[in-house]
């Protein structure tokens, strides 16, 4: 990693040397402007090298092998776990759980806790702006034990409408769970406030932090949250991996999710005693090169500082949307920069977001056209889709002046 600790402004070109993709053209002679991160990051070399490293010097099975490369191998992977968990500020490593992506770290938690926890009748409480990986998982336990479901309004201006969850807490919701950062939106909801106001009507709370955890600084124990769904491919890190952050009582409680390997102390015929937390909900061989990746993507924002992170992202994004309104036609959804950050998603008169894309990518501008996982949230606002440009630590100015050049493209074929 070339990167070293810093309080200041980001080196941000320092930043794009460690990119390999980044330095590759859309087509011959067209530059290439990545504004597609809320979907999937980019990767450093430092992330690339890692996974390079554990596969050519370190691989082999993990927790039980008693030679020197298994031993090794055992090292790497939960090391990654202790990283994992300072980065969030998890009270040890133990709370820290290797899932497949958030989407499975939601459905975890709602297939096990849920499950066991939640009667006919219960209310689940979640948002209008939740990704249908916060909002499916929920709809089948309703359909298979009857549990309601209630939602936080969303305002016109893309906010949650905190006026209306008193009446909400007042149905003695079992568990809230919502968004720390909209995926279409970018807007930061006050996840303290609803994690304290949750508790304190007895209920738990659980965040997807999918869109929070890779841009702003996060702390569980300050937050006081009971669990916490992320992404490794959103932060740096690689595909087909996510992580469950759970207080340790609650974790230990808990039935397993999936059985087989390594989620087992015992095994009878008839039988069988789970491990301990975390082993007992991490079944069968796991994604052990992409942990040692994580780690390392870890490693590098660390270096880089999540407050550098966080005050960067706000700047991109208030040029973004200045920069924005200048496209007579285009229509940007959500709140203004003081409860923004990451992303912009419009829609353009006359166009179709996947036209717009399109023409977008025509220009080497990679953005991402549709509903985004969360159709409700565009039923709302009675629109069928968007095109969202999302940035990161990355990104440059230059590269949204490009999405802006591209736009009046756009207008010029569409009117």
């Amino acid at each position: 990693m070339t990167i070293s600790p810093q309080a200041g402004p980001l080196d941000v070109d320092k930043i794009r040397a460690d990119f390999p993709i980044l330095h590759m053209e859309a087509s011959p002679g067209v530059k290439l402007a990545y504004l597609d991160s809320g979907a999937s990051s980019q990767k450093p070399l430092a992330v690339i090298e890692a996974m390079n490293t554990y596969y050519r010097s370190q691989n082999a099975n993990i927790h039980r092998a008693v030679y020197t490369l298994g031993e090794v191998a055992t090292e790497a992977y939960e090391a990654a776990r202790a990283k994992v968990a300072k980065f969030i500020n998890a009270s040890k490593p133990r709370e820290i759980i290797f899932t497949r992506n958030a989407t499975e770290s939601v459905n975890l938690v709602a297939q096990t806790w849920g499950r066991a926890n939640l009667k006919e009748g219960d209310l689940v409480l979640l948002t209008e702006m939740e990704h249908h990986a916060n909002l499916v998982p929920w709809q089948m336990l309703a359909a298979e034990k009857g549990i309601r479901l209630e939602f936080i309004p969303v305002t016109e201006e893309g906010i949650l409408d905190l006026a209306a969850l008193p009446a909400l807490l007042e149905q003695k919701p079992k568990l809230v769970s919502f968004t720390a950062m909209s995926n279409v939106l970018g807007t930061i909801t006050p996840a303290a406030e609803i994690v304290r106001l949750a508790h304190e009507a007895s209920a738990l709370a659980m965040i997807d932090g999918a869109q929070s955890v890779p841009h702003l600084p996060t702390d569980v124990q300050a937050l006081d949250v009971d669990f916490l769904a992320f992404s490794s491919h959103k932060m740096l890190g690689p595909t087909g991996l996510g992580v469950l952050y759970g207080k340790l009582d609650l974790l230990n409680a808990m039935p397993p999710f999936m059985g087989g390997g390594d989620m087992i102390k015992r095994v009878e015929l008839r039988s069988f005693t789970t491990n301990e937390v975390p082993q007992k909900f991490e079944a069968g061989t796991p994604a052990i090169a992409e942990v040692v990746g994580l780690g390392a993507a870890v490693d590098y924002l660390m270096a880089v500082g999540m407050d550098a992170v966080a005050a960067y992202d706000h700047e991109l994004t208030a040029y973004a949307l200045e920069r924005l309104e200048e496209v007579q036609g285009l229509k940007v959804f959500g709140p203004g920069i003081e409860h923004k950050s990451s992303n912009a998603s419009f829609t353009f008169e006359g166009a179709h977001p996947h036209d717009v894309a399109e023409i977008l990518n025509r220009h080497g501008v990679a953005t991402r056209a549709g509903h985004h996982c969360a159709m409700p949230l565009h039923n709302k606002f009675g629109i069928p889709s968007t095109t969202r440009a999302s940035f990161y630590l990355y990104n440059t100015k230059e590269e949204i002046d490009q999405l802006i050049e591209a736009l009046y493209k756009v207008k010029e074929i569409f009117g």
